[in-house]
């Protein structure tokens, strides 16, 4: 159910238009089933320039993509508005959005209490309407004055039960149908019978009335639709957390002094001051002072972060006990958090493969339940029964078919799937790849970054024939000074504050090396394709380079005007997490294998270390995606985790790309799968949580179409009274939302060797 948000007006929706090519979101109210956003979803999709529409049951939210004619929020808004619900252009900015999201919060929860008290209500007196039938199997016999009936269905039918109306007559004018129409042509039937017989037989009518069936109906969807709220409220706690992250104001130098401004009026490069125990407003990095950060809602790691001069911090995380001056590098929308939030926000209003058919079954199912209803009454008055039992198998059959369940079903473990994901540090921007992500037997590693540190560290210099190291090293470092490569920069590292001679046509070479001219003479470093391709011969350092890459480090060759001058030796330690990783995706069946462009004695080494089932070396960039798509021709299904920029045409070619970074420097765009810190267990964290979640999608529509497919044929065979028609109705949406929920309570398991279920 989508609570409607009243008693607050709502702003209009600008008229301005949006770009082509341009995304819109727009919040819906009123809908209350899947046959409801599919009218939204057709509407917004006839309206010329439109591309596609997703509409959200769960989060009551439209995404809509715009093709090359230009449109107005308004018009969309207006196109929704005809259908019979309500429709507003969500602000562009985050704090706009919190502000909103606050708003609506509360009115969600005042919405929510009002719909307490008119469950209280209806219970009050629906309660001894129904005492005698439930007094009836104990021997008691119970009975109400028939006028006495009438007079405490009355209210009930028609002011409890007037939503039900509203919404009815909005299915109908607009040709349509949804829950309301099932439950108000249900009710009306029995009430409507009731009344016939009451002034037809008056006090002879008593035990012929179904008063006790239509408000017990009424009664049993307003109490569901009560549950259904408070459990939907939970399921959108993760985006509501995030967006209180950000604070709203910040602590600025300006002039010499300090002063408060709001968050988004901070410019980049402007010096903000994070006091102790406040949240950090700003992307950027730290000029002053030194602390420890808590950035555990943001990466999911527990563990505070020591921070001092130089280090980057992220927008929301905690600062600890000291005081900092951030230098900002990205405010407002550009912050990791602003970006993190629209990837869940994203991710949670995606719709699943699995709901399409959801879909093509919601735009049929309310017009097919209607002609069962109508062919159970003429098929029970047919076979010699009175309208009596005809009208109670076609009320039974119209009030249990209400479609809640199925709309509900895949939305509402997408936004708690997804939220549980984002709390560990796991960011899915891809809904069609999460379905993917519970198939994937095989995870295919990138080497230097993903299961190494990343930072390696210069480890031997061995010069041709004796010569001088700090000669040669010097002349190295003076190329590699034009290179932002990790190998480069264990060269540098090794030469602090020394002053290196400048470098002239520098050349990258990706894959195999650099070359450079420094003090007249052709540097070049790089591998033995490197060399092969310059026509260095590189005999003389054969002994060299067998010796450093048999330790498994890497052995790049330094050749100066066509000739081998030296090696060096550089060594990229291997993650502690990386063999508990492998241990973990094996306890769950699925292969980890590798594929790097370092040397074959370097990747045996790593691939020994680790237990990794396959490996290839020396592969080059473009030869890793042609690699992923060989496995998936031997009917592999494999997941590539790479760094999410040099990796991109492999992370592509997987069926699932999962980048693997470190707060603000998250490849947030290269992959479908992001994970918030470099820790390769969130690996099959991953593929756990999208496990789960595919499964609780199964679940929830199995459960759907079997209350539907059960029940429906129950209610007309005449097994089912309204009552009961209306108690099983109203749990199949509750037993949805519940049994999504369980998965707010996952958390990664790194317990080797064993498979969290």
């Amino acid at each position: 159910m989508s609570l409607a948000l009243e008693g607050k007006p709502r702003t209009a929706a600008p008229a301005v238009s949006a770009p082509p090519g341009a995304h819109v979101v727009l919040d819906i109210t009123g809908m209350t089933c899947a046959t409801c956003a599919g009218r939204v979803e057709n509407a917004l999709r006839r309206v010329p320039g439109v591309a596609q529409a997703s509409v959200n049951l769960a989060l009551e939210r439209a995404d809509v993509d715009l093709g090359a004619a230009d449109v107005t929020p308004a018009a969309l808004a207006a196109a929704v508005e005809r259908t019979g619900f309500g429709a507003h252009p969500r602000p562009p900015s985050a704090a706009e959005r919190r502000r909103e999201e606050d708003s609506r919060e509360a009115e969600r929860v005042a919405a929510e209490r009002r719909q307490l008290l008119l469950l209280v209500v209806s219970a009050v007196l629906t309660l001894p309407l129904v005492l005698p039938m439930v007094a009836a199997p104990f021997g008691l016999h119970l009975h109400l004055d028939p006028w006495v009936e009438l007079a405490l269905a009355t209210p009930v039918q028609f002011l409890i039960g007037g939503r039900f109306y509203k919404a009815a007559w909005k299915a109908v004018r607009a040709f349509s149908g949804n829950m309301d129409l099932l439950v108000a042509l249900g009710t009306t039937a029995a009430y409507a019978f009731s009344v016939y017989m009451l002034f037809a037989r008056g006090a002879d009518a008593s035990g012929h009335l179904y008063f006790e069936g239509a408000a017990a109906v009424i009664t049993l969807v307003v109490f569901g639709k009560w549950l259904e709220a408070r459990a939907k409220r939970g399921t959108t706690a993760a985006i509501r957390a995030l967006m209180t992250l950000r604070p709203e104001r910040a602590h600025v130098l300006r002039d010499g002094a300090e002063i408060d401004i709001g968050v988004d009026e901070v410019r980049p490069g402007e010096g903000v001051v994070v006091r102790p125990g406040e949240r950090i407003p700003v992307d950027g990095t730290v000029a002053e002072g030194e602390s420890e950060a808590d950035e555990s809602l943001i990466t999911g790691e527990s563990v505070p972060v020591v921070k001092r001069v130089g280090d980057k911090v992220t927008a929301g995380a905690l600062n600890g006990v000291g005081r900092l001056v951030v230098s900002a590098v990205a405010v407002g929308e550009d912050t990791t958090l602003a970006r993190i939030i629209r990837l869940v926000e994203n991710a949670q209003s995606g719709k699943a493969p699995v709901q399409r058919l959801v879909d093509q079954v919601s735009a049929v199912f309310v017009p097919a339940v209607i002609a069962i209803a109508l062919g159970a009454f003429i098929g029970w008055f047919a076979a010699g029964h009175g309208v009596e039992e005809a009208l109670i198998a076609a009320v039974s059959v119209l009030v249990i078919a209400c479609p809640c369940a199925l709309g509900l079903a895949t939305p509402a473990a997408l936004v708690a799937g997804t939220g549980a994901a984002a709390r560990a540090g796991i960011l899915v921007k891809d809904i069609e790849a999460l379905e993917r992500a519970a198939v994937v037997d095989t995870v295919v590693f990138d080497k230097t970054g993903t299961l190494t540190e990343g930072r390696p560290g210069l480890t031997d210099v061995v010069p041709v024939d004796g010569g001088d190291k700090d000669a040669l090293l010097r002349l190295a470092a003076a190329v590699q000074a034009g290179s932002e490569h990790p190998l480069a920069k264990a060269v540098l590292a090794a030469l602090p504050g020394v002053a290196l001679p400048p470098v002239e046509k520098f050349r990258a070479l990706v894959g195999r090396g650099v070359v450079g001219t420094v003090e007249g003479r052709v540097v070049a470093i790089g591998n033995r394709d490197l060399m092969q391709e310059l026509a260095v011969d590189i005999a003389a350092v054969a002994p060299a380079l067998a010796h450093i890459e048999g330790e498994a480090r890497t052995a790049v060759v330094v050749a100066a005007d066509g000739k081998p001058i030296g090696v060096l030796g550089i060594a990229d330690p291997i993650r502690p997490e990386a063999i508990e990783a492998v241990a973990l995706l094996a306890a769950r069946g699925v292969r980890s294998e590798m594929l790097t462009g370092d040397s074959e004695g370097v990747a045996a080494k790593v691939a020994g270390v680790l237990k990794l089932h396959a490996y290839k070396s020396s592969v080059k960039p473009a030869e890793k995606s042609a690699a992923l798509e060989a496995l998936k021709a031997a009917g592999r299904k494999p997941a590539m985790v790479g760094d999410g920029i040099n990796d991109a045409p492999a992370l592509a070619a997987a069926d699932v790309g999962i980048a693997i970074g470190t707060g603000a420097d998250v490849a947030v765009e290269a992959a479908p799968v992001t994970l918030m810190r470099p820790d390769p267990r969130l690996v099959a964290a991953a593929l756990d949580i999208s496990r789960r979640t595919v499964r609780k999608i199964r679940q929830n529509l199995f459960w759907a179409f079997v209350y539907n497919v059960v029940g429906i044929p129950l209610a007309a065979l005449g097994f089912l009274t309204p009552a009961l028609a209306g108690a099983a109705m109203a749990m199949s949406s509750v037993s949805v939302v519940t049994n999504s929920l369980w998965l707010k309570r996952w958390r990664p398991d790194f317990s080797a060797g064993q498979t969290k279920r």
